[in-house]
């Protein structure tokens, strides 16, 4: 088992990213909310977050290390981190949930004509009762909350070596459990029992815990990719498709594998063939500097080369310590692609009305290409008998 965790120098590397971009934009100091924002600062890892109940505050000054301002059920791990200011009160506390504490605090750190910046933009969320938010901004006027969406994701998008360690070490989790997918699936098997299998050999093989399981079956392709399992019996000519966001301390991994249950259907194989070769051919094309809608347009190309029609939305996606970070392969995602990040090819096509096939890799782009972290899926669908 690999060193779990980090050193505190990895979270000074990036607290003080953070502060470059923090002073740039001229930002005196940070609110961070959320489970990701709170682990990629501190390292507290924990599944409480999954109650609503409390709130949790990490502020990052534009000089200095960051404070906790936790809920005082938190002090104990909290202080197994590297922050050592850890200012808490006993939550949850109607009327007074960390307001009084958060304002305090924020106070001594900027000065009244001074900013504090929230991500505010896509794919962020404030984790606090939105009148608590408004009662601190309140508080706290004439200093001013503004967007930080850009300082937050333009460096946690940026992997260092160890984090990307973390997500290779998922990923091998899950090509682990892949590999163990004929144990209890084909024909016969009921598709709700197969998701339940599927989730416990992921935790054999290593994984933390599954936070995200999903799939589908059809006959010659599937319908979506999100339904929950039902109790469908899978048959000959069915395609049987597993995805999985398994974690690893605090990482994911994110990669889908699909399997012909009795025989492959002469569409089917096509399909796959063109996924596979345009997943291909953007992994040998991919360069920094390049945008997101860049690689949108490659897969897209390549799927319509080999006579497939590409499926709609994003074709890939940004993975680390949630499972979808940004950017999007979308056609209108224009974030520059830098070496480093760790990415999802996710191309799919339409096979029919009501039927696709998507095809998912993880990797990460270096200053020359692209190297997998997911081991490379099967040129052709493995059949399940």
């Amino acid at each position: 088992m690999a060193e779990r965790g980090f050193p505190p120098s990895e979270f000074r590397t990036r607290v003080t990213a953070l502060q470059a971009r923090m002073g740039v934009a001229g930002i005196d100091a940070l609110l961070l909310t959320t489970a990701a924002d709170v682990f990629y600062v501190t390292g507290f890892l924990t599944r409480f977050w999954e109650s609503p109940a409390r709130p949790w505050f990490v502020l990052v000054p534009v000089n200095g290390d960051p404070v906790a301002v936790i809920p005082s059920i938190g002090s104990e791990l909290m202080g197994q981190s590297w922050v050592s200011d850890i200012r808490t009160w006993d939550a949850p506390m109607p009327g007074d949930d960390g307001v009084s504490l958060l304002v305090a605090t924020l106070a001594e750190m900027v000065p009244q004509a001074g900013r504090i910046g929230v991500p505010m933009g896509l794919e962020t969320q404030v984790r606090m009762p939105l009148g608590d938010y408004l009662t601190v901004a309140d508080r706290l006027a004439p200093r001013a909350f503004v967007d930080a969406t850009d300082v937050v994701q333009r460096v946690r998008e940026i992997k260092s070596e160890a984090e990307i360690s973390k997500i290779r070490a998922a990923c091998r989790v899950a090509d682990a459990c892949f590999a163990r997918v004929p144990e209890y699936a084909g024909p016969g098997a009921r598709l709700d029992q197969v998701f339940r299998d599927f989730q416990r050999v992921l935790l054999e093989e290593g994984a933390d815990w599954v936070s995200y399981t999903a799939g589908g079956a059809g006959q010659g392709g599937y319908g979506d990719v999100i339904s929950p399992a039902g109790p469908q019996v899978l048959v000959d000519g069915d395609v049987l498709m597993l995805d999985t966001g398994a974690v690893l301390d605090g990482y994911f991994c994110d990669f889908d594998r699909n399997y012909a249950i009795g025989s492959v259907g002469d569409e089917v194989a096509r399909a796959q063939a063109a996924l596979f070769k345009a997943t291909e051919v953007a992994m040998a094309a991919m360069r920094p500097g390049m945008v997101a809608s860049d690689v949108h347009q490659i897969l897209c190309d390549s799927l319509r080369q080999s006579g497939a029609t590409p499926g709609g939305g994003r074709l890939g996606h940004g993975l680390g310590i949630t499972l979808t970070e940004w950017p999007s392969f979308t056609p209108h995602d224009q974030t520059e692609l830098r070496a480093g990040m760790v990415l999802t090819l996710e191309p799919g096509v339409e096979i029919a009305p009501g039927r696709i096939l998507v095809h998912e890799e993880n990797i990460v782009l270096r200053e020359r290409g692209v190297e997998l972290l997911s081991a490379r899926a099967p040129e052709q669908l493995p059949v399940l008998r």
